[in-house]
């Protein structure tokens, strides 16, 4: 049974009052909950933890290497300023998934780019909590996929 660490990075504890518009009504607990439900489907275990601070998120990542086959990371802000972060999952060799609620290419020119795609196995945008939802899924199929050509 795979383990999946899901991360959330700064002002993502402020869901559901946090512009609607852009990131929707549901909150934080709301998506934990869906992803909980689909870990089950799945038949992984999930963890989570939500940060404001990056060494917290970092720090995450690098316990994770002992304790999770791989990662779902929505860095927030984080996602455009962290090398950080970046360097966290690189160092870590865990397969992780880049997601966000919105759809960074349709925002603010600064949001276009993130430190953190290049060093995960990809990434989802733009789908709102089916943007988790689709991450975890993509995540869980690699590592099976890794596993069945490492038996």
């Amino acid at each position: 049974m795979f383990s999946i660490l899901v991360l959330h990075g700064p002002n993502l504890n402020l869901l559901g009052k946090r512009e609607p518009g852009i990131y929707g009504s549901l909150t934080l607990d709301d998506i934990n909950r869906l992803l909980e439900k689909e870990a089950a489907t799945l038949g992984v275990n999930i963890s989570f933890l939500q940060s404001n601070h990056e060494g917290a998120l970092v720090d995450a990542i690098h316990a994770a290497s002992t304790l999770h086959q791989g990662i779902v990371i929505n860095a927030g802000a984080y996602t455009h300023t962290s090398v950080a972060i970046r360097d966290a999952i690189a160092a870590v060799s865990l397969p992780a998934v880049e997601v966000h609620l919105s759809n960074i290419y349709r925002r603010e020119e600064f949001r276009h780019h993130s430190h953190i795609a290049p060093v995960v196995i990809g990434q989802i945008s733009g789908f709102g909590s089916d943007s988790y939802l689709l991450g975890l899924r993509a995540l869980v199929n690699h590592l099976t996929q890794l596993k069945s050509v490492n038996k």
